[in-house]
């Protein structure tokens, strides 16, 4: 399925070179959230008051680990696209939009790499 305009086929380029991937991209991973979204917040709510144990064996169980991780990554992924937005649409000046933008990625990358880690090291 091509997501890419006809003028865009033509020309060869979207408004930020991308075009409508990162529209899609950024629509994707919302939807994708609501679920997520939804089961973590219930969960978290019915962890409240519990203590460590509870909350480590919780995260042990897979089918608790399993969306954790989804939500993780897809969260990340979202949060990256949103700032990326923000950064192109008011960071004029280009050295500052570049640095921004590859910091956004880098941030997004470490933050998701580290809320792993600790995942898989909990569950397993």
């Amino acid at each position: 399925m091509n997501t890419r305009t006809p003028l865009s086929r033509v020309e060869g380029l979207g408004a930020a070179h991308s075009g409508v991937g990162h529209f899609v991209r950024q629509r994707v991973t919302a939807v994708a959230l609501v679920p997520l979204a939804l089961w973590f917040v219930w969960d978290a709510i019915s962890l409240i008051g519990a203590d460590r144990e509870t909350a480590v064996a919780f995260l042990k169980m897979p089918i608790n680990a399993v969306p954790m991780g989804l939500f993780v990554v897809i969260s990340s992924i979202h949060m990256a696209l949103g700032v990326q937005v923000v950064i192109e649409d008011y960071i004029h000046h280009e050295g500052r939009k570049i640095v921004l933008l590859v910091l956004n990625q880098f941030f997004a990358w470490i933050m998701a790499a580290a809320s792993l880690f600790a995942l898989i090291k909990i569950a397993l």
